[in-house]
């Protein structure tokens, strides 16, 4: 069995819902099948917070894969699959009002670190019915960017970030749990790719 890991994030803003957190509760609803193990864990809008949790995910759990999903709201009918995170230019308060000392993650860590999953192969092979798939190079500074980073520095590439959409009428954390199984299950195949 493998174990897979999921994280959303809780509330932040004027989000009282994160639908980022709706959706990975909804995909544990579902499971991946029977040889993905699959746990989630909610971090919170805070970088010291969600960075201890994700060395933790990886020094206690040492998944086969951590996905990391989060809100953006500036998408409203899109899914983004991250391709990489960035190390440095955390100017951004938190939710506790605090931004990373030196603005950066890790402090002697490379600029950026891509996630082992090809994301231009997955969006090129997944289609999700009702919603546009889009790549993206810039998870945005802000803690998405940052848990993601910290992830692939201490997963050693193997995480991935998909950011949602804001829940709506017609993108419930139904709808974003089916579209999340659906993308992952293609990135697990591409795990197993890669292990062959």
């Amino acid at each position: 069995n493998h174990l897979s890991f999921f994280s959303g994030f809780g509330p932040f803003r004027q989000y009282l819902v994160n639908s980022s957190w709706e959706a990975v509760k909804e995909l544990s609803k579902r499971g991946l099948g029977e040889n993905i193990d699959l746990q989630i864990m909610q971090l919170p809008v805070v970088y010291q917070k969600a960075k201890e949790q994700v060395c933790k995910i990886w020094t206690t759990l040492q998944p086969l894969l951590t996905v990391h999903v989060g809100l953006a709201s500036s998408a409203t009918a899109l899914i983004i699959l991250e391709q990489c995170g960035k190390n440095k230019g955390y100017q951004e308060r938190d939710a506790c009002g605090f931004h990373p000392e030196g603005a950066c993650c890790v402090l002697d860590g490379p600029e950026k670190i891509e996630s082992a999953i090809n994301m231009k192969t997955l969006w090129k092979n997944i289609s999700v019915e009702g919603i546009g798939i889009v790549l993206s190079r810039d998870a945005g500074r802000y803690i998405c960017d940052y848990t993601y980073y910290t992830s692939l520095y201490y997963g050693n590439g193997r995480a991935a970030f998909i950011h949602v959409p804001p829940l709506s009428e017609s993108v419930t954390a139904e709808f974003l749990g089916k579209a999340l199984q659906t993308i992952i299950l293609a990135m697990l195949e591409q795990c197993g790719e890669q292990r062959e």
